[in-house]
Order: C-alpha cells, then sequence, then structure tokens
C-alpha cells in the first residue's frame, strides 16, 4: 500500500498562501475569482496552483472546509444553549450571515441544498445537512417545526432568504425579519389545518 508523502516545507507554504489568498479573492470577487490572479498574488505559478487544487471546486472546498466545520460545530453550540427551535432559527441567521459575508460560500453550499438525494458528497456539504438535520429533528420533537418539514428544505429556504437579504441593501440587514416570516410558515399546522397543497 503507497504511502502519502508529507508536503516539503515550501510546498507546504504554497499551498497556505493560496487558500489564504483564495478567501480573500473570493470573498472580495465570489467565486468566479480568477484563478490565475490568485496564484500571482500568492507569489506562484498558476502550475503550482493547479498541483494542488485541480479545479476550481477544490479550490473553494478547501478555502471554506474550516468555516463550514465551524458552522456545523455552531449548530450543535445552540443546540446545548437554546431551545430547539430557538437554536434552529439562530443557526439559520448564522448561516445565512456567512452566505452573504462570504460570497464563494454560497457558490459552495449550493450544490448541497440542490437535491436531498444526491447532495454534494463533500466533507462540506455533508457538515452542514448533518448539522441542519439535528436541529430540524429536535425542533420537531419540541413541536415547534412542522414534522413534514425535511432538512434539505429548510436549507434551501435558508439559502432563498439570504439571497433575498442580499438583493434588498447587500448586507442583509432585513435577514432576521425574514428569518422570522420563514420559521413562521414552517410551524406546525393547527388541528384541522390544510397545508395549501393539500
Amino acid at each position: 500500500m503507497a504511502q502519502v508523502r508529507p508536503m516539503r516545507a515550501d510546498a507546504r507554504r504554497n499551498y497556505e498562501r493560496l487558500l489564504k489568498v483564495a478567501v480573500e479573492a473570493f470573498a472580495e470577487h465570489g467565486e468566479g475569482a480568477s484563478l490565475d490572479d490568485i496564484a500571482k498574488r500568492a507569489g506562484v505559478g498558476s502550475g503550482t496552483l493547479y498541483r494542488h487544487f485541480p479545479t476550481r471546486q477544490d479550490l473553494l472546498e478547501a478555502a471554506y472546509l474550516d468555516r463550514i466545520e465551524a458552522m456545523a460545530a455552531r449548530a450543535d453550540e445552540l443546540a446545548a444553549g437554546l431551545p430547539p427551535g430557538e437554536a434552529l432559527g439562530e443557526w439559520l441567521y448564522e448561516l445565512g450571515a456567512g452566505l452573504i459575508r462570504m460570497r464563494g460560500l454560497k457558490a459552495l453550499l449550493g450544490p448541497a441544498v440542490t437535491d436531498g438525494d444526491s447532495a454534494m458528497a463533500t466533507a462540506c456539504g455533508d457538515a452542514v445537512n448533518s448539522a441542519a438535520a439535528r436541529l430540524v429533528r429536535a425542533a420537531q420533537r419540541e413541536g415547534t417545526l412542522r414534522g413534514d418539514v425535511e432538512p434539505v428544505e429548510v436549507l434551501r429556504l435558508a439559502h432563498g432568504v439570504a439571497t433575498a437579504s442580499e438583493l434588498a441593501d447587500g448586507e442583509g440587514r432585513h435577514m432576521r425579519r425574514y428569518l422570522a416570516l420563514l420559521t413562521e410558515g414552517l410551524r406546525p399546522l393547527p388541528p384541522g389545518g390544510r397545508d395549501r397543497e393539500g
């Protein structure tokens, strides 16, 4: 069985510089940031960038993996300190704010919420979907969230709320209001109540 050789010190420095510059570039220009410009700003050639990150998706995932894992961990922190429905609402707010603040993150997480059966099979997609599932199921057990709502649906709606809030003012100042409207609509139906599609 072949062993993975550790990265040389200079290769490790290049890798870390590329990630640092990529986070800044994606935040500034979104997921369409020029990869050649990222390499130039990191002080390396384009070939070095592509050796470390063969595709744009690879670079996006590497640049945001730590932040996504932190968001997933934050779900558990909120669940430990707040009632389930409040924990879900606060986590969705923080997730939405992150999508606006870190522009490349929206493109990375988009595939994770497009199809619940074939969500992006990466650490990024798995971490966000798992965190959402834990919070959604807890809120459903508490009775503050409809039982017929799937975690991926909540993520899709939160993605849409972040987009709507960004469209409103570019900074997401309306995020809490839009999330309040969303969560109000996701509360359990009263006895005898019917879904509009039902």
